[in-house]
Formats: C-alpha cells, structure tokens, sequence
C-alpha cells in the first residue's frame, strides 16, 4: 500500500476506531514484519501488513553471480527449507543441461529435504505453542531439532545455512556416521512426536483458541494462491512431491495430508501429521541409498544455454519456483522465485479481521512465515 492511501484510511476513521502498529519488531511476529492494523475495542477491522524491512536484492544480485553461487543465495530466503532452496535452482540448472543426476545424490538429496521439513516443523510448532502461552512447548520442540541440526553440522559443517546442494549432486558425499544417526534420530523422534499431542494438541485452552479460527475456505486458498500445509489445510491438494516429483520422491509411498476445515486447528493438524509422513519417507530410503558417485561430472564454469527454465519444489511452507532466463552465459539474465510466503501472508486480513487482537497470533502462527523469504 502507498503511503497516500494509507493516509486516506488514518484520516477516515471513525470513531472508535484505533490505528495501532504491530512491529517492524515484536515479539509475538516472526522476522522483521510491521502490521498496521484498525482496532475497533479489541475486534480487528482490517490488517494491512508492511513487508520490505530486510530486502537485499537476491535476484538482482544473481544477475552477477554463476550457478554455483546462486546457491549461496537461496539458503538467505527461507533459512528453514535451505537444502529445498539449494535443490530448485539445481534442478533447474540440471534440466537445462540435460544432466543426469546420479541415483545416489537423488536418494541423499530427498531424505535431507525430509530432515529438513521435520526440523522446520518443529520450530514452528515450538513457537506456535509460545506464542499461544505454552513456553514448555519451545523446550520440547527445540531439544528435539538440535539432534537433526547436530547431524547437519557433521555431516556438511553448518547447522542452518548449509549450500550442500549443488548442481550435478552433492557439494561432498555423506559422513560415514549419516545413516547411522539418521536411523537413530528416527526411532528417537517416534517416541517424542507424541509428546507434542499430550502437550498442545490436547489441550483444551489450545483448541478454543484455534479451532473454527481464521477459516478459509478450498476456493479461497486456490484464488489466494496458498500451498503447502496453509492450502493442505483448507483441502487444496497441492503438494508437489506428489504432482510432479522429482529426486527420489516417484520411489517412496507417503500420504498428502488434508484437511477440509480450513481453519488454524487444520493448518497445525497437517503439520502435525507431516512429521509423521516425513520419517515415513526417511526410513524407506535411509537403508537403501545407492553405491556411486555422489555428483556428475560438471565444468567448472556452467553456460546454461538460451531458453527459459522453470523448476518447483516442495519447501516446509510450499511451493518454491525457480524461473531462470539464460542468454546462454554463466550468469542468468534474469532469475526469479516464486516464494510461498508472500502468498501465504498477504491472506491475512482475510483471515483475521473480525476476531480479537490476540487472535491474530494464533492466525498468523499457523501460517508459519519466514519473512526474508518475502523480502528476499
């Protein structure tokens, strides 16, 4: 919104009516995001977020940088999904080159991706449940994601920022103790995943609080443009592990969660069960990871030829599309990312507006946004 109409809503108010700001910074908003929201009482009239705070210019900058610096890039947007981030533009570049990745690179790239959405789900849910009033749920949710982070730091040396996915396969092959802790880590989260539905789930404070909360319907979510578990929620079937997979998705059986209610009950409940899905594709492939090369042999310096070249994947928020424009040089000509967080925000007055200023914490939580992946 310009600042000119902004100024109109302030001076047309009516009376009772209360102009507030909820950031840029506050504790209660993930990431650098400011709200300017109407209150009438404690109802909420209208929302209108504010986003740009952290722009740095990601896709003006990989005009300059080579594929493989891209890379580095794409962990800054959603630093929760970074190895999602790093698989989209390799799969891109890959198709492109009509390069053919290694089996063993496909298998290894899918169960990080899955390592990658429990540990993402698991902050969320410790937040969400903060948030909410339960600080025990932070506890529980990050005592169990430090276990996944531990295995990222062994096996490529970063915890959160990793850069391990590149084009052609893998930057390094796995530590010798990958799969080991992997299986472990397995049977260890089977255990504690129950814990969260005795802890929040359960809860009867916790379900007054989201259920029949911010509903949105199936039509609305596919006009919207909302994937992932914000579009599963609301019943659109939209995962793209399942429409078009890609790596070693097409090898494993897993369900795409649904739910019909549409509301921020149903948004935690896919979240919920996609953990679950997650171990389900983990173990399938955990003891099944082929010998070979974990990369393909690749130039140092890739020329993606002339054409245009489209690529989505599956991040813990949604869809993430890569639209590449080369003119046959190292450098793309133009690069954009169709991210799932600018659409799963800007459905947020829609969602909120006529409930309770405290209600628009519940809401927001169950959209789970990352807003550099917004800003980018």
């Amino acid at each position: 919104m310009q600042e000119a109409e902004l100024q109109d809503i302030l001076t047309s108010r009516e009376d009772g009516e209360y102009i507030i700001n909820i950031g840029p910074q506050h504790p209660s908003t993930h990431g650098v995001l400011r709200f300017v929201v109407s209150l009438k009482g404690e109802i909420l009239e209208y929302l209108i977020p504010h986003c740009g705070y952290i722009h740095r210019g990601i896709e003006k900058m990989c005009e300059r940088l080579t594929y493989q610096q891209i890379i580095h890039l794409t962990d800054r947007m959603d630093y929760l999904s970074a190895h999602m981030n790093n698989e989209v533009i390799s799969l891109a570049v890959e198709k492109g080159m009509e390069i053919e990745v290694p089996e063993r690179a496909k298998y290894i790239r899918t169960i990080l991706a899955e390592l990658q959405r429990l540990d993402s789900h698991q902050l969320w849910w410790s937040a969400f449940g903060m948030d909410l009033g339960g600080p025990t749920c932070f506890f529980y949710g990050l005592r169990d994601r430090e276990k996944i982070l531990d295995i990222f730091e062994e096996s490529f040396g970063s915890r959160l920022l990793h850069s391990y996915i590149c084009p052609g396969g893998l930057m390094n092959d796995i530590h010798p103790n990958f799969q080991t802790r992997t299986k472990e880590f397995m049977k260890y989260f089977r255990k504690k995943l129950p814990e969260y539905d005795d802890l929040l789930t359960g809860n009867v404070i916790f379900e007054q609080r989201t259920k029949g909360l911010g509903t949105l319907s199936k039509e609305e979510a596919i006009s919207y443009g909302l994937t992932g578990p914000c579009g599963r929620g609301s019943g659109f079937s939209c995962d793209i592990r399942k429409h078009h997979p890609y790596s070693a998705y097409d090898k494993v059986e897993f369900k795409e969660i649904l739910y019909d209610e549409g509301d921020t009950w149903a948004r935690y409940k896919v979240r919920i069960d996609e953990m679950w899905e997650s171990m389900n594709i983990i173990e399938q492939l955990i003891d099944n990871i082929p010998a070979g090369e974990h990369t393909a042999r690749m130039k140092p310096v890739i020329k993606l030829p002339e054409g245009e070249y489209h690529q989505r994947v599956e991040t813990a928020r949604g869809e993430l599309v890569a639209y590449i424009v080369s003119m046959g040089d190292k450098y793309p000509y133009r690069l954009h990312f169709r991210t799932p967080n600018f659409n799963n925000l800007f459905v947020i007055n829609r969602l909120a507006a006529g409930y309770k200023i405290a209600d628009l914490i519940a809401i927001s939580g169950s959209l789970d946004l990352v807003i550099p992946d917004i800003d980018r």
